[in-house]
């Protein structure tokens, strides 16, 4: 891939975190002129990137600011059907992909986490190092490859983020959801709905269609942090193996070794500011919320381009002071809403409100709930004009 000529360096930022936030932060900053190097720990990919994603329509129009959209949809698989279904296979809820791509004018692409990784560092040739950062001394970032000076800061480093254990000292961080999650990539394709949810008593089973015919699927599970079980995978079809189909076949079809499991943390306390002097925060360490909405990947998308804008018509300070002010508000507003939706779907424990949730489900015309699905993608980017 051509390397876009994108102008020369109006800045030197330095991204602490090879995420999908960071990444498409580093993209931005680039895509307005500034120098950018990324630093990511990890030897190898993400431990994450065995998993899917479905991108929702702000997270599409994200990547469209970010030159990163076409590849995006070249490399996904469009969503045509979206529906939540009871574990015997009767239908909750059902709408047509096609119709929500109109109303958005987006449309909702899956694809694994591994490939939109690929895309977005094919965009960022040289600029991924592999170092581990130890500390901060203003705006000096001191890393396992030498100490680098830089204009700006991007606190990109997830959940468990040092920059705001070391910016915000007295925040409590980051607390267990009470929900964990056991996911995989199945190892063979196999016929499957585009999206689907089913909702069982206190566990979620949903999965999304990759383009190669392959399907990601996830068990969102009610349980303490820390749960671990010896064999996933044999756990999951003890707990699944009888729902509706497709369900018992993406579990045949998924080779064990391929199996993650991660606890769902979450930032409970908002941060008082996404920004400490010249260090901006981003994605999961800035917002981490539940995964209900399927709206974390898209916010830390939302972040890089709205710094980016940011930074481009702006002198650094304002330009920081305006991130926080746009990004803030509506990032932690979409977290409280993904947490209050874990609430009343997954973590649903008690029948009566399971049958009642279901009765509500089924008389709810497809077009409001396709409104309620909807309201938090109505995001249109700013302008990341190359200079």
């Amino acid at each position: 891939m051509l390397e876009p000529e994108w102008g020369r360096g109006m800045g030197k930022a330095v991204v602490v975190g090879g995420g999908i936030g960071g990444l498409a932060a580093a993209i931005g900053l680039r895509r307005i002129g500034w120098d950018v190097t990324v630093f990511e720990r990890l030897p190898g990919e993400l431990d994450d990137a065995g998993s899917g994603i479905s991108l929702a329509a702000n997270g599409v129009r994200a990547l469209d600011a970010l030159g990163a959209g076409a590849a995006l949809r070249a490399a996904g698989c469009f969503q045509r059907t979206v529906s939540t279904r009871s574990p015997r296979g009767a239908w909750l809820a059902r709408m047509d992909g096609t119709e929500l791509e109109r109303v958005a004018g987006t449309p909702i692409v899956g694809i694994a986490r591994y490939e939109l990784h690929r895309i977005l560092r094919e965009l960022l040739p040289g600029q991924v190092v592999r170092a581990e950062v130890t500390g901060v001394d203003g705006t000096r970032v001191v890393t396992t490859d030498g100490d680098h000076e830089a204009d700006v800061i991007v606190a990109a480093d997830g959940v468990n983020s040092l920059l705001r254990k070391h910016f915000f000292p007295a925040h409590p961080g980051a607390v267990y959801s009470g929900s964990t999650v056991v996911r995989a990539i199945t190892a063979e394709p196999l016929s499957s709905s585009d999206f689907n949810l089913t909702w069982g008593r206190g566990v979620e089973f949903g999965h999304i269609a990759l383009t190669d015919g392959h399907a990601e699927w996830h068990a969102v599970l009610t349980a303490p942090a820390g749960v671990r079980y010896p064999d996933p995978l044999a756990e999951m079809h003890r707990r699944f193996g009888t729902w509706h189909e497709p369900i018992p076949a993406l579990l045949d079809a998924t080779r064990p070794e391929d199996v993650l499991h991660h606890d769902v943390y979450e930032l409970v306390t908002p941060l008082p500011s996404y920004v400490s002097g010249r260090v901006a925060f981003l994605g999961d360490a800035a917002h981490a919320m539940q995964p209900n909405l399927g709206q974390g990947a898209c916010q830390a998308l939302e972040d890089a381009v709205v710094l980016a804008n940011s930074l481009a018509t702006n002198d650094i300070d304002p330009a920081l002071t305006h991130y926080d002010r746009v990004r803030r508000p509506r990032s932690q507003a979409i977290a409280r809403a993904a947490r209050q939706a874990g609430r009343m779907g997954q973590q649903v424990t008690n029948p009566v409100v399971i049958a009642a949730r279901s009765a509500a489900f089924r008389v709810t015309p497809p077009k409001l709930f396709a409104r309620s699905l909807l309201r938090h993608t109505r995001w249109l980017p700013p302008d990341l004009a190359q200079p």
